[in-house]
């Protein structure tokens, strides 16, 4: 008979820790020490749950890097007590929190699952048990004595997502989350199920975690759009210390090719920029080169960000910044998949 699996439930802050004062109509936050008292159903569940929470919750809107190095330290001082982590944030910010943490977090052996809610813990209608409920379960399924899942994911309404291929698309619908490059990992129906050919494994089992908490922040999203002028292009680009750059093109990658734009481009890449492509649009990929608005981006050398989310290229490009790369080591690494962020060629 095998142990029961230890999960570690972490709590940042976020509408799933939220329950009513009946009293006074106010929200205020849930004690995740009492969970499992709230909460009966766990314990229906094959393991043993402990909690921490943020001594002062954060609202997503308010998540920054120093927050998430504060979750990769708790998942590293606890890395060896449990067998896998669920983080509960505010689900507005999530795929950039969970993407940025799939970056920092090399050679992960163990389960780590992002979920929240859109309704609060304790509303009559809430999203909140379900989705914690599940992804605890997710956390603490193995096979062969192994974890079934070893990455980041993230859970939300009945699909387990790669974390860094999620966008969220509503902030209305209990279906919030979508992943329209990559399929789920696992659906919860009437049975979990997973589907383990997408599911990454670890390469090196015998090699330890590897953490890395220094994430470069001088960087920016420039969205493009008809009529955007040489003024507001110009000045984003000669932002004082910036060192990357995702840009939002239009398509499969395509932007103005008018001299100034490019030019724009050249000189700041020449500074040291780096500039990522990535699309607009909700699915799909960067083929730099398919039309002729696209050839010049590559030419200048623009990386491409191929299939790869807005949310996941800002992480990619604040974990890289700091690594010291050159011009090419940088294009190699950000084109390849490091995490499963990006469909292999």
């Amino acid at each position: 008979m095998t142990n029961k699996p230890n999960i570690l439930i972490i709590y940042t802050g976020g509408t799933i820790g939220m329950i009513k004062d009946y009293t006074t109509n106010a929200l205020k936050a849930f004690d995740f020490s009492q969970i499992v008292e709230k909460i009966p159903e766990l314990q229906q569940l094959n393991c043993n749950i402990k909690s921490i929470s943020f001594e002062e919750v954060i609202d997503s809107s308010n998540m920054n890097t120093q927050y998430y190095v504060n979750i990769v330290e708790i998942i590293e001082e606890n890395y060896t007590k449990f067998d896998g982590f669920v983080i509960l944030t505010g689900s507005d910010t999530m795929s950039y929190i969970s993407s940025a943490i799939s970056f920092m977090l090399e050679n992960l052996q163990k389960p780590i699952i992002f979920t929240g809610s859109q309704l609060p813990i304790g509303d009559l209608r809430t999203d909140a048990k379900e989705n914690l409920i599940t992804s605890i379960e997710i956390a603490s399924t193995r096979k062969n004595n192994n974890p079934i899942i070893s990455e980041v994911c993230l859970y939300f309404e009945y699909k387990l997502y790669r974390a860094n291929r999620t966008t969220k698309i509503s902030a209305e619908q209990f279906e919030a989350f979508a992943s329209m490059n990559y399929p789920p990992l696992a659906e919860s129906g009437v049975h979990l199920n997973f589907n383990e050919h997408l599911i990454q494994q670890p390469q090196k089992k015998e090699e330890k975690l590897i953490i890395r908490k220094k994430l470069v922040t001088d960087v920016v999203i420039l969205k493009l759009f008809p009529g955007i002028t040489k003024e507001v292009v110009a000045s984003i680009l000669n932002i004082k210390n910036l060192k990357g750059v995702v840009i939002e093109t239009y398509g499969s990658g395509n932007a103005p090719n008018k001299n100034w734009f490019l030019k724009l481009l050249k000189n700041a890449i020449l500074k040291g920029v780096k500039i990522v492509n990535v699309t607009q649009c909700a699915g799909g990929s960067v083929i730099q080169g398919h039309y002729d608005t696209s050839v010049s981006l590559k030419e200048i050398g623009i990386i491409s960000g191929r299939d790869i989310t807005t949310e996941s290229a800002i992480a990619k490009l604040m974990y890289l910044l700091n690594e010291e790369l050159s011009q090419e080591e940088f294009k190699h690494y950000f084109e390849k998949s490091l995490r499963g962020e990006i469909t292999n060629k």
